[in-house]
């Protein structure tokens, strides 16, 4: 008896959703921690290093905060010619970096550039794989003459 395929089919759209990571968060949180002592163990004046290590410790958490607040995207990677969308919108010029264990999703909307950020605990094996052949079985773009 054949066995049935573990992807999905080649026609089949891919829907994701992006949230924010858990592991950057934690690696927020330890940056603002060490920030301090990043910033005694620099070649500052001695009476900078506290005031400035502290404030570039709240910079960093607050950076931290800002990105844990972050609402929830869904992309929506259809097969064939069709605009890929983000949130309901269609987006242009999407692209997937493979940087190890981190998959960056970029694209342009509204002459804008944006990116999301999977890590390994937002975006299961799997879904990786899903995404890396929607990407790949997209049309190459063209470039306007």
């Amino acid at each position: 008896m054949p066995s049935s395929p573990s992807s999905s089919p080649g026609s089949a759209p891919c829907r994701l959703e992006w949230r924010p990571s858990r592991w950057q968060a934690a690696a927020h949180l330890l940056f603002a921690l060490l920030m301090p002592w990043a910033a005694i163990a620099s070649a500052l004046p001695a009476a900078a290093q506290w005031p400035l290590g502290l404030l570039t410790g709240a910079g960093v958490a607050w950076q931290g905060w800002r990105y844990v607040r972050r609402a929830p995207q869904a992309v929506l990677i259809p097969h064939g010619d069709a605009p890929a969308q983000v949130d309901g919108q269609p987006v242009d010029a999407l692209a997937l970096h493979d940087r190890g264990p981190l998959l960056q999703l970029s694209w342009r909307q509204r002459g804008r550039r944006q990116a999301c950020l999977f890590w390994p605990d937002t975006l299961p094996p799997q879904r990786r794989r899903e995404l890396r052949l929607a990407i790949r079985a997209r049309p190459i773009p063209r470039s306007p003459p």
